[in-house]
């Protein structure tokens, strides 16, 4: 499994508009910051990507209020298809992926399959993703997961991250659990 040293995390599209046009928006844009907030704790190697901003909007500022992560500009749907992320994406030299985004069913998908098939392993956070529309989001997830990636929740993931009670930062991280 992933750990606090060999994961990148990959934020896509967490975006004003996008997050605006969800039903669960709130749940969204708290569970996106927790894990934001950890990664920022932790220290891990993250990129967050923004599809289209002038007329979608730029990451929500919950998750720009945190750190200055580094932050790239898309019109493609799959991540690797933007060569600046690409560029980015190999420089850091993780095996294992921790991601989650909007739509569930568009820009993560495909960036999902996109980085499965290029050998790495991938922990989709459930519950920190959305589509405006339920199923195809819930159908989204079942193709990742025939596809190879793991279908996780933010507890999970953070949980995962720490291993232990004992970690430093556990009760810090903790406290985002309510």
């Amino acid at each position: 499994m992933f750990d606090e040293n060999n994961t990148t995390v990959i934020c896509i599209d967490i975006q004003e508009k996008l997050v605006n046009m969800l039903q669960n928006s709130e749940t969204i844009e708290k569970n996106t910051s927790i894990l934001m907030k950890t990664a920022n704790i932790l220290n891990l190697d993250t990129i967050i990507t923004e599809q289209y901003p002038k007329g979608l909007g730029s990451t929500i500022e919950t998750i720009k209020g945190i750190k200055d992560f580094t932050t790239i500009e898309k019109t493609t749907f799959s991540v690797l298809k933007t060569p600046e992320f690409v560029e980015k994406f190999k420089s850091l030299k993780n095996k294992n992926i921790l991601i989650f985004g909007i739509e569930t069913h568009i820009c993560v998908l495909q960036s999902v399959i996109d980085i499965l098939e290029s050998n790495y392993n991938v922990f989709l956070v459930s519950d920190c993703c959305a589509s405006r529309d339920e199923n195809n989001h819930n159908i989204a997830l079942d193709v990742m997961k025939q596809k190879g990636a793991y279908i996780i929740t933010l507890e999970i993931a953070l949980f995962n991250l720490l291993k232990s009670s004992k970690h430093p930062n556990f009760k810090e991280i903790q406290k985002f659990i309510k």
